[in-house]
This record gives structure tokens, C-alpha cells and sequence, in this order.
């Protein structure tokens, strides 16, 4: 029986339950002391003096660190993704290098003391004077001095896309559509704030990391402090979430590990709560303007998507909000554009959905405009607009849509809908159901990745990799994928991970973390086997000597032979025989190139219902309904819970989650989760995830696509359809606060 594809509960259950499972946080080292970091408190400026004499002078300090005691980094970061497999500095700015002030809470000064409370007491000791300048942190201050982007991510993308000719196809249209949005800037707030632990032995610095990319977190600090590579170890045994904040690594990983060296002892450093919105990126405030144009019967003529946002004064960032809506529908006239406006903020960076989840709302909320306006049902339209090719002609690697569409529908009930808003009631709420398509890119940009494949003489075997857990569950996919690859029972496998000692393994980021990592599980185990299968064949006593390696199969760790029935031979009397107490080998996987003549989507639809107060603007999302195509799911428990969330995550978007910068300094509005709204379980409706089987033999040997990204993705979009099918107004801001849903002023009809 297949370990791969059945539930299994999380091998890692026990541990995190009983507390076991050791967080980056909760790493303690003889001689611990405590880093507390000091934020500047103006946006744009000059520090010109540093007061520390009664920080210096509090109980417990061993040091407190300004720009004048550092010393300077080794290299200037560049903002590459780790997506590439390099260096992946959350910004191309490391602070305290000199006096300027480029953004609110950029580390301006650090406290080490004995303890945690000591030193953020003597943090709060330090007194800064500044010399300010004007700051823009907001797009109506920076309105005037967008610009459009060439490249994005730090060169890694370009900023634009184009085909056709759009404003021919937008004249030709029967039916046109045009609408503009504004979202509110998203930030991340995992359970646990990034935390570092750092120590040094003589040369060689060790990192305990609260990080998405073990391998990115050493190569960036490396980079940094000058030093060589094998002289960085990084150790991420779990992650209290990441949801992109982790992806990256921002300065304060490398500012603890200077301040260790410093002192000469362990350095841990724990953010705060309000730290974590001004220390590890976020989603960026944005406003997107879409046009589309359509034929009486429904199929689109031309498509213009636009996006504008804030980044930092020093780095060209900005979600990809272009990539679905270039792609998801047959439409020969598309353009697709990016504006940015320096600002005084630092780089944003990937979140939960990252580009897409705002990009796709656009999208589909116009897309229900448009079949409103041709009294065309919202499913109808898009499955008339469905396109089994991408915009260069090329076959999907798998689709999926289409079923995803009718068979989310078919589940939802959506048949039995009335599609003429404020026509249903319960009691005094409005109710109303809405529906997106959902589409995510998938990520091919990888290096090659490697993993480690190990049986020893009992039977039991590991498989090792750098990847981290982080929540996902990738201990139990990876334990299920090597027990399938190498052929023994699940009982026996361990999986290893969270050492930078380990094979390469690429931050787990875009989806990508499943089908990377079991593809190198797979690779390793599927190695290791054959090794054995060629020792057991050349093996006089075995009695499977001399049969093809191709007809022997291997389960529960006994190998079999279609030319030998009835003989059986196993792991551990074939090693036992040849008198070796293990055997290993080592496995590559390589993703497809970027230029694969293949489009490279997964596809899903969205479906919700609401319920909605008309006089205090309340929104209540009843059901949630996704159906996803991710390829093969390596385990439904997992793939279940990953949507889920996701699909919550969405809601929470649509409704609640926005934050706002106070333009008279700089800073934002909220920074902690009493301000910054996020559901709690008293919000979470009815959820249902369905999936639709699509095999994809071109993502991996395993077929996954993966799932993390997907179930974020339309149920904004979702959700404001409902809204506009149970009032009749289009809100066009995110989060849909109540004021703007009671607010007659939001009327777009």
C-alpha cells in the first residue's frame, strides 16, 4: 500500500504537543543573553545624537551598540530572492551603518543585557535625537512621482506584460468595464515573531533561525559578515509560521550575530509584536485599476490591468499582480503594468497569495461586473472564457478549471441561486453568493535540489534535506514520499530536516516547498533503492541473483521479482549478508527550465455565501466552498488543512486585515493584533475543500503542484460578489469595513 496519498497525521504531533518541538525562541545556551533592538521613531531624516549613558548604567546590561560600535557589513546586499537559490536579503538597505534614517522602526541602536526584560527596559532608556526630513509613506503623498518599473523583485521579473493591442480591443467591445480599487498594506503576524539565536565557536557562527529558507539565511549572512559559507551553520527545527515575512532575511538576523560576536557570548533576539510590522516586510498599500471588454456573448476582447504601490527609497518591489490575469482567460489583447512610488517604508515583501491574492480579486470582482451587465451567469462567463493554452500557445502542464467550476458549483448549489441582488432574505440580513476563479503561478525558478537517503541494518531507514517545518506539515509528506520511494513501511521511516548541514533544499516559498522537497525525497529514496535492488541481484546468495533490476519490486522493505515468484529477499538479510551495517546514497532533483513550452498555472474556483446587515454594515461569510486541481495531493489531511487556512485567510482580507500609515509621521496606525483585525474562530463560517484530479507529469515525479498559495486565492474576490449579490453595491476598498458596505457613497452601479 502507497504511504503517498493517504491521510496521515502529522508525525510531528506529539512533539509540538507536548512541548518537545523546540522554536527558535525557545533555544536556550549556556551563558543566553538578550538583544533588544531600539526603532527610529521618525520616517526620513538624520540621527545626530545617541544618549545611552542610562541604558549603559541599567542592571543587567552587558552592551548597548550604535552604528559607531558595528562594524561594517562585508558586502552590500542585492535584493535576490532566494527563490534563485542565493543570498536573499530581505532588502538591498542594511541599517546602522551610518546615521541615516530611511523608515519608522529601523534599528538605530541595540541593548544586550542578561535578560529579556532588562534589556528591553534599557532599550526604552536610550534616547535618540533626530534630524527629520519629509517622509512619503502613503500614495496620495507620492501620487505625483510614480513611475513605471522595468523589473521587479530585484530584476527578477519584468514589471510589464503585453500582447495584441488593447485599446483596439477595448473600442471593438460590445460591453466595457472599468473599475479601480484601493487596498489597505497587510501585514503578516505569525504565532511566533522572528527570533534569533546566534553563538560563536573561534570562527564559526551558528544560528538558531526562525526562517522559510535555512540555506537563503546562511548565504545571506555569510555574505554579509565576510565570511565563508561552511563557516555559517543554520538550525530550524520549527516555525511558528511564515507566511512570506520568513522568507527573506531582514537585518535583524545578522544584527544579532554581530552583536554575539560583540559580546562574546549567545545573543537571542525576539521581536515584538509591534516590531514585527516595521521589521519584516509586509504587503505593500496598493491601488489597481482594471479595464476589460467583452462581445454580447461574453468573450473578452481585451484586458488592461494596472497596478500602483509603494516600495522603498532603495528597491523596485512590488507583488506581481499580472501574472493570473495575463494568463487565466483566452483573450488576444492584454496589458499588464506595475507603477511604483519611493517610499519611506522598508522593502515589502512576499504575503500569504503574494501578488495574486489582490491581482485575482481585481480580476474576478470585474469579471462579476461584466456578467452582470451582460445578464450572463458569473460561472457561464468564465467557463465561455476558459483557454486550454496560455497566451504563447502552450498546453497547461495540467488544467483543471472547468472542473473546478462545476464541481464547485454543483457542491455549493449554485443551480438553486437567484441572480438578481437583494432578492433573498433571512429575517433583517441580506444574503448573497458570489463566486472567482482562482489560478496561481507555479514556481520553476529553483536551483537543484538534493536530499539524502540512509537504511541501516534494522530495517530503518532516514531521509534528510534543509528544508524547515514550518506548519505545512512537510515532516509527514517527506517521511510518506521516502517510505514509498525507497520501499520500506512508513513505521520505519524518519525524515530529517533544519540543518543547514544537510543536502540543499530552497526556501519553501510560492507553493513550491511540496513538490521541491518530495522530488528530492523522491529522488534520494528512488537512488538508494535501486543501489540496493543492483546489490541484491549481483548477490550469489541472494534469491533474486541474476533477476533484471527492472522486475524487482520492493515493499515493506522485501524485494520481489515477477521472473522469481515466490523468492523474496529483504533489506535487512541483504545487508546483513554483505556484512554493511548501512547504506546510502544521495539524490537530485532538477525543476524544468524556465522556457518549458508549457503554461504553468493551478487552477481553482471560489464560492461564498454572506450574510449582510444593511444598517451597521456587518458581514457574515456563512460558506465557504473551494474546489482545487493541485495535481497529485501527496496527503489530503495536510492539502485539507493548507486550503482551509488559506481560504480563511482570504476572508479575513476581504473583511478585516488592513493597516494604514499616519502621514504626520510616518508610521503606522496599528502595530498589534488589538488594532489589527484577524478572524478568530467565532468568524470562521462553514469551510468545504474539493479536489479535482489533474495529473501533471511535467512539475515533478510526483505530480504535485502544490497547495499553499492556491486556497488564498478568489475568496476576496468571492466574497465581494456576494456582498454586491445580497445589497447591490460594489465596495471598491479592502478590507470591505463596515462603514463602506452601509456607506450609500460606495454605490459603484
Amino acid at each position: 500500500m502507497s504511504a503517498v496519498g493517504t491521510p496521515v497525521t502529522r508525525v510531528d504531533g506529539p512533539a509540538k504537543v507536548t512541548g518537545a518541538a523546540k522554536y527558535s525562541a525557545e533555544i536556550g545556551l549556556p551563558g543566553m543573553t538578550y538583544l533588544a533592538v531600539v526603532g527610529a521613531t521618525i520616517a526620513s531624516g538624520r540621527v545626530t545624537a545617541i544618549d545611552a549613558e542610562a541604558a549603559r548604567a541599567a542592571e543587567g546590561v552587558l552592551a548597548v551598540l550604535t552604528p559607531e560600535d558595528l562594524p561594517k557589513i562585508a558586502a552590500e546586499p542585492h535584493l535576490l530572492p532566494s527563490l534563485v537559490g542565493g543570498p536573499a536579503p530581505g532588502e538591498s538597505f542594511f541599517p546602522m551603518q551610518d546615521d541615516v534614517v530611511q523608515y519608522a522602526g529601523q534599528p538605530v541602536a541595540l541593548v544586550v543585557a542578561e535578560e529579556y526584560e532588562q534589556a528591553q527596559h534599557a532599550a526604552s532608556l536610550v534616547r535618540i535625537s533626530y534630524q527629520p526630513t519629509k517622509s512619503i509613506t502613503t500614495i496620495d503623498e507620492g501620487r505625483d512621482q510614480a513611475y513605471e518599473a522595468e523589473r521587479l523583485f530585484g530584476g527578477l521579473m519584468p514589471a510589464r506584460s503585453e500582447r495584441g493591442d488593447v485599446e483596439a480591443g477595448l473600442a471593438a467591445a460590445d460591453v466595457r468595464v472599468e473599475v479601480a480599487y484601493k487596498m489597505a498594506a497587510n501585514h503578516h503576524n505569525p504565532i511566533e515573531a522572528p527570533s534569533t539565536v546566534a553563538t560563536w565557536d573561534g570562527g564559526n557562527l551558528t544560528l538558531y533561525e526562525s526562517t522559510q529558507g535555512i540555506r537563503a539565511t546562511q548565504q545571506t549572512v555569510a555574505l554579509l559578515l565576510g565570511l565563508p559559507i561552511a563557516r555559517v551553520r543554520v538550525i530550524t527545527r520549527f516555525v511558528g509560521g511564515g507566511f512570506g515575512a520568513k522568507a527573506m532575511v531582514w537585518p535583524n538576523v545578522t544584527l544579532t550575530a554581530m552583536a554575539s560576536r560583540y559580546v562574546g557570548r549567545p545573543v537571542k533576539l525576539m521581536l515584538t509584536r509591534p516590531q514585527m510590522f516595521t521589521s519584516n516586510g509586509h504587503r505593500e498599500e496598493q491601488e489597481q485599476r482594471i479595464a476589460i471588454g467583452a462581445t454580447r456573448d461574453g468573450q473578452l476582447t481585451a484586458i488592461r490591468h494596472e497596478k500602483l504601490s509603494i516600495t522603498s527609497p532603495f528597491d523596485d518591489w512590488a507583488e506581481p499582480a499580472t501574472g493570473v490575469s495575463s494568463q487565466l482567460y483566452g483573450c488576444e489583447n492584454y496589458l499588464g503594468i506595475h507603477r511604483l512610488i519611493k517610499g519611506n517604508t522598508m522593502t515589502p515583501t512576499f504575503t500569504r497569495g503574494p501578488g495574486e491574492s489582490l491581482g485575482v480579486f481585481t480580476l474576478e470582482t470585474a469579471m462579476d461586473e461584466l456578467a452582470s451587465h451582460l445578464a450572463i451567469d458569473p460561472v457561464e462567463l468564465r467557463l465561455r472564457n476558459h483557454t486550454p493554452v496560455d497566451p504563447f500557445g502552450h498546453p497547461w502542464s495540467s488544467d483543471g478549471l472547468v472542473e473546478c467550476l462545476r464541481l464547485g458549483a454543483e457542491r455549493f448549489g449554485w443551480s438553486d441561486r437567484n441572480p438578481a441582488p437583494r432578492t433573498t432574505r433571512d429575517g433583517e440580513w441580506l444574503i448573497g453568493t458570489g463566486v472567482a476563479a482562482a489560478a496561481y503561478p507555479i514556481a520553476f525558478f529553483m536551483p537543484p535540489q538534493r536530499a539524502r537517503a540512509r537504511i541501516f541494518a534494522d530495517g530503518s531507514a532516514i531521509v534528510q534535506t534543509s528544508t524547515q517545518e514550518f506548519g505545512t506539515g512537510v515532516l509527514t509528506m517527506a517521511t510518506q514520499v521516502g517510505a514509498d520511494a525507497l520501499g520500506v513501511a512508513l513505521r520505519d521511516m524518519e525524515f530529517q530536516a533544519g540543518d543547514s548541514d544537510l543536502p540543499n533544499s530552497t526556501a519553501a516559498v510560492g507553493s513550491a516547498g511540496a513538490g521541491m522537497v518530495s522530488s528530492a525525497v523522491h529522488a534520494a529514496g528512488t537512488a538508494l533503492r535501486e543501489q540496493l535492488i543492483a546489490l541484491a541481484v549481483g548477490d550469489e546468495q541472494s534469491a533474486l541473483h541474476g533477476a533484471a533490476p527492472a522486475s524487482v519490486k520492493v515493499a515493506d522493505g522485501h524485494l520481489t521479482s515477477a521472473e522469481r515468484p515466490g523468492a523474496v529477499d529483504t533489506y535487512r538479510e541483504l545487508l546483513s549478508r554483505n556484512h554493511m551495517s548501512d547504506a546510502e546514497a544521495l539524490g537530485t532533483w532538477r525543476p524544468p527550465p524556465l522556457d518549458t513550452p508549457h503554461g504553468l498555472l493551478t487552477f481553482g474556483a471560489q464560492f461564498a455565501e454572506v450574510a449582510v446587515d444593511p444598517e451597521l454594515g456587518l458581514v457574515r461569510v456563512r460558506r465557504l466552498n473551494g474546489a482545487f486541481a493541485p495535481g497529485r495531493v501527496l496527503n489530503p489531511l495536510l492539502a485539507h488543512s493548507q486550503l482551509m487556512g488559506g481560504m480563511l485567510w482570504g476572508m479575513s482580507q476581504a473583511l478585516l486585515e488592513g493597516n494604514h500609515m499616519d502621514p504626520r509621521y510616518g508610521r503606522w496606525a496599528e502595530t498589534n493584533l488589538a488594532e489589527y483585525l484577524v478572524p478568530v474562530n467565532a468568524d470562521a463560517p462553514e469551510v468545504r475543500v474539493d479536489f479535482v484530479d489533474v495529473d501533471d507529469e511535467l512539475v515533478g515525479p510526483l505530480g504535485a503542484k502544490g497547495v499553499g498559495e492556491i486556497g488564498q486565492v478568489g475568496v476576496a474576490a468571492a466574497i465581494a460578489n456576494a456582498v454586491f449579490h445580497a445589497t447591490g453595491r460594489r465596495i471598491r476598498s479592502l478590507p470591505m469595513a463596515p462603514e463602506l458596505v452601509m456607506d450609500p457613497a460606495a454605490d459603484g452601479q
